[in-house]
């Protein structure tokens, strides 16, 4: 029973790294650096940009060597404890385990590109009135979302019925 859980979670990070070097391939290939093909006009466009730092940018004026190392042991220590805690709490395809899993898919998709070119393909380019986010990619955005779905798991999480009915408790005498 156990396995037939952790198969999903392994299943969703596999997922998001075949859409992260699908789509990253796909803009690499098509659109040449520094290019873009509008989208949404005035709101979206995908630009083929070329990342030596981490998420959105963070850390490319840096040292590219001690940044790529960084960033690689920091990846795969984060990959380490994910893969231990999806293989350790997999009883159940919940909110904790799919973020989890999304985390992973994303960090090994960035990862790959990292160790195979010391930099990260990102081409989701967004901008409201003259502000513009800096360009990602799946791998950024799976996870961006597993980790709200982490938070939101942890601020909203409901407390089990016999915390409950003991607050109630509290309150009614």
């Amino acid at each position: 029973m156990l396995a037939g859980k952790r198969k999903y979670h392994f299943l969703v990070a596999a997922i998001i790294v075949l859409l992260d070097r699908v789509s990253k391939w796909l803009v690499a290939t098509n659109i040449s650096l520094h290019d873009s093909l509008s989208v949404v006009p005035g709101f979206f466009r995908i630009t083929h940009v070329e990342n030596p730092g981490a998420a959105f940018g963070l850390f490319s004026d840096a040292s590219p060597t001690l940044t790529i190392a960084m960033l690689v042991v920091f990846s795969v220590v984060a990959l380490l404890v994910i893969g231990l805690l999806l293989w350790k709490n997999s009883l159940a395809m919940n909110m904790t385990g799919v973020g989890l899993s999304l985390i992973l898919g994303g960090a090994i998709g960035n990862l790959w590109d990292r160790l195979l070119t010391g930099h990260v393909v990102d081409f989701l380019d967004f901008f409201v009135d003259g502000y513009h986010w800096p360009a990602f990619n799946v791998a950024d955005s799976a996870i961006v979302i597993g980790a709200v779905m982490l938070i939101a798991e942890i601020l909203f999480a409901k407390q089990p019925a016999r915390e409950r009915s003991h607050a109630l408790n509290r309150h009614t005498l």
